[in-house]
């Protein structure tokens, strides 16, 4: 079903002047609570770098992008968001801090009114506070490269559902923008398709997370940001299970190496 975005509904800060709160206007109006801001003091734990060894060097970063269609490079891309994983002393997977960013079309996009009936944005409305494509990545990207650098991997690696989707749209708007510092792997993914296909024989978002024992409220999807967790959370899932189940963990041969 069509997710309603309710753009109406004015969430006022508790101040004096009960001036709108721009990290709750940065937000749509769903059920789904105020979206974390990458603007704010980035105080994150420090990175166990163990994590590098786990994926040859590449941090995992969840993206979910919403769009006006599904051509990168000439239907505009609307909303995207991020989730920073962490990795605890017993190898278990855990989602972190949640970017995101409400994302301005760029000049002469497309906007399929197919696509923006199925994700339920109005891409003009004020109340959405989006910011221009470079600075909305900028914005998205610092963050991302600094856990890069905590954690002692080489690249951020997009894990997605449909994952090739999502960093074609990063990619393309990257490029449109400037930005030579793209922190993702220029193609390679991991693709939470294939690792609910093999782990639960589903490869719909919905039915994977359900499968997992995980909770979906199908109200809130195809927002960026809610979508994004739900990926997070069956990714952790399924590399945890695997971690649970595995008698032979080369990953943890690495430690020894010199």
């Amino acid at each position: 079903s069509r997710r309603l975005v309710n753009y109406s509904s004015i969430v006022t800060c508790c101040t004096q002047s009960g001036s709108p709160c721009p990290a709750v206007l940065r937000a749509p109006m769903s059920k789904s609570p105020p979206l974390v801001e990458s603007r704010m003091s980035f105080q994150e734990p420090r990175y166990n770098p163990a994590i590098a060894l786990r994926f040859r060097g590449y941090l995992p970063v969840v993206v979910d992008v919403e769009t006006g269609g599904f051509d990168a490079h000439h239907d505009a891309l609307l909303e995207i968001a991020a989730v920073l994983l962490h990795l605890d002393r017993d190898g278990r997977l855990s989602p972190g801090i949640t970017l995101s960013r409400h994302v301005q079309p760029f000049e002469g996009a497309n906007l399929d009114p197919k696509a923006l009936e199925f994700n339920g944005i109005d891409p003009y409305h004020p109340f959405r506070q989006a910011l221009p494509e470079g600075e909305a990545l900028r914005e998205i990207f610092a963050p991302i490269r600094q856990a890069v650098k905590q954690s002692g991997c080489k690249r951020a690696i997009l894990v997605g559902h449909n994952a090739f989707f999502d960093l074609g749209f990063v990619n393309a708007a990257a490029a449109r923008s400037g930005i030579k510092r793209n922190p993702f792997h220029p193609f390679s993914t991991f693709d939470t398709v294939s690792l609910a296909a093999l782990a639960f024989g589903e490869t719909v978002l919905a039915r994977a997370v359900q499968s997992a024992g995980l909770a979906w409220d199908s109200s809130e999807a195809h927002s960026a940001v809610y979508d994004t967790e739900r990926t997070a959370a069956l990714f952790c899932d399924i590399v945890n299970r695997w971690q649970a189940l595995a008698v032979e963990r080369p990953w943890e041969a690495k430690k020894s190496q010199p």
